[in-house]
């Protein structure tokens, strides 16, 4: 495998950074960098640096919204029990407790039910059907679920049930569902102009329509959901985010308190990289290893003591998932070494006995980013087996898996990321047929990871106006990555310091400006950075702050040596 990734610098467009620098009062480095992430006029450079809620398009912009309201009014109008059915994933819960919220304050009585990974997968199941017919429920909504899910909804159709599909995965085949009302972006005739909302972020367009309100101070959840679920961060996402990013700083949800200061970033500016890396991840745990009802009880306490008390045991979940994750992980690279020929497989299909559920995704997304290639992780059992797949930027893992879906039991997801359930006889003959698929539809290039960089710049070029001048870039995530800049022809000045987990923090100046790098988990380049001449440089410009006191510091993604 590469040791470094493919370098491409996008190339600049001096007249439109020109036009954009000076029509929108910014650098011609920021103009540039709107470019590179398709902003080529003034009307759309202004949006996306001061968009705000009032850009955030009408909820009733979904075909079926309207007759959904309805439904919901007339289970309130007839006192009839509403049920929410969701996810176990950070997506599904907020999804859920947005729902779930939204509808009790209009009056409704609201139950819920979040499905077991392990004994329930993945959706809306029998189980759900079956707890809606024993409350006498006339009405089920579905949270971040319920396309795939025709059978189930046949079934709560033929009770007279009426059922409100909530979800942004991607429908499978040509025929839907037969519910009441289906709201997700990606359905063909939804009539909705952006499709890359998460889950929370439907159940938001839905909660705003029945509130007829912005419901701003539920974006604290939205953006939690939003980010945690790896959706594109442009148009509306970004917004939502953006927004939300500041609500969840100051979040008046008890639970979210107890989890943020028992994760020790109470008081910190909350970016995406807190949401993704920290809280996200904690409250993933209870539903990776055992009930998700843990952390969705963690999101609607309302008691401060009863909060700490389960922010802890989300806390233990997310240490155990730690532990689970290292040892599969490790076992998973074992079977690669053994049993993988990069050559002829594109695709990574791993099975083995007893891996845990509930962090296939987590090991899959790690053997796609560190392989890059798809990587399918199954976990074998005696009947139906479980399997998490991730992708590369230029395999649509739910297009691949529709190809293949004669060996498959069931699958849902999207281009990025997917869920399935296969037959252990199947394993071997589906891993054939996505590897021959892959070798039709991957050239060697998409198989060699590479580095956009968004601008070759001079050490002189950079300051701290800059560096706050980027920040209105923010928040970052896929579709809007942070800036990459590159500078060549670096020199080393003074001493490497290894610092803990791998960092190499040291000086680097072309010889006119001198400035700090720090390089997370490289390490291994320590030797070549004393004995090269020099060296190029690929970094995101940071304002370091440390005991009260500011400087310029770049965090390196890559460095290569002459």
């Amino acid at each position: 495998m590469p040791t470094h990734k493919i370098l491409k610098v996008v190339l600049t467009n001096p007249g439109l950074q020109n036009l954009l620098a000076q029509e929108l009062g910014i650098s011609k480095i920021l103009a540039q960098l709107l470019i590179n992430r398709q902003i080529i006029n003034v009307s759309q450079g202004e949006k996306f640096l001061q968009g705000g809620m009032n850009d955030l398009l009408r909820p009733d912009l979904f075909l079926d919204l309207p007759k959904a309201v309805n439904l919901v009014k007339k289970a309130r109008e007839n006192h009839q029990p509403v049920m929410v059915f969701g996810d176990y994933d950070v997506d599904g819960l907020t999804s859920t407790v947005l729902i779930k919220n939204t509808l009790t304050k209009m009056g409704l009585k609201v139950l819920h039910h979040i499905p077991h990974r392990v004994k329930e997968g993945y959706g809306l199941n029998q189980q759900g059907v079956d707890l809606a017919k024993e409350h006498k429920v006339k009405l089920m909504i579905t949270a971040d679920c319920g396309i795939a899910n025709r059978q189930e909804i046949s079934a709560l159709r033929g009770a007279d049930i009426d059922v409100i599909v909530t979800d942004h995965h991607e429908p499978q085949g040509l025929s839907l569902p037969e519910a009441s009302c289906i709201i997700n972006p990606k359905v063909k005739n939804s009539n909705y102009p952006y499709r890359d909302l998460a889950g929370v972020g439907v159940a938001y367009k839905f909660c705003q329509g029945l509130s007829n309100s912005l419901l701003s101070a539920d974006l604290d959840l939205v953006a939690l959901g939003t980010i945690a679920d790896s959706v594109p961060l442009t148009g509306e996402n970004r917004i939502i985010v953006k927004v939300g990013l500041l609500e969840l700083a100051q979040t008046k949800r008890v639970g979210l308190q107890a989890l943020i200061k028992n994760a020790g970033i109470e008081n910190k500016k909350f970016n995406t990289v807190y949401v993704s890396f920290i809280i996200a991840p904690r409250l993933n745990a209870s539903g990776r290893l055992g009930d998700a009802q843990v952390s969705f009880d963690l999101l609607t306490c309302q008691d401060p003591l009863k909060a700490q008390v389960l922010a802890k045991e989300v806390e233990r979940f997310n240490r155990e998932r730690q532990k689970v994750e290292s040892k599969i992980m490790q076992e998973a690279e074992d079977l690669i070494n053994s049993e993988i020929n990069f050559k002829d497989h594109k695709v990574i299909v791993l099975a083995r006995d007893n891996w845990h559920q509930g962090v296939l995704g987590i090991i899959a997304s790690k053997l796609a980013d560190r392989f890059y290639r798809p990587a399918i992780v199954i976990s074998l059992t005696n009947e139906l087996c479980k399997g998490s797949a991730r992708s590369i930027k230029n395999f649509h893992l739910f297009n691949a898996l529709t190809d293949c879906q004669e060996f498959l039991h069931s699958f849902g997801g999207h281009a990025h990321a997917a869920g399935l359930l296969i037959s252990k006889d199947n394993i071997d003959d589906f891993r054939l047929s996505i590897n021959r698929l892959a070798s039709e539809r991957l050239t060697l290039e998409d198989l060699l990871p590479s580095i956009e960089v968004d601008l070759e710049l001079k050490f002189s070029d950079l300051n701290e106006s800059l560096i706050r001048e980027l920040d209105l870039l923010a928040p970052f995530g896929m579709g809007n990555p942070e800036p990459l800049f590159f500078t060549r022809g670096l020199k080393l000045k003074g001493a490497v310091q290894l610092l803990n987990r791998g960092t190499l923090k040291f000086w680097a100046t072309d010889g006119k400006t001198t400035l700090q790098v720090i390089a997370f988990g490289m390490s291994h380049l320590k030797a070549s950075l004393l004995t090269s001449g020099s060296f190029d440089l690929i970094y995101t410009p940071k304002i370091d702050s440390w005991r009260e006191e500011e400087t310029l510091i770049l965090e390196a993604k890559d460095i290569f040596f002459k």
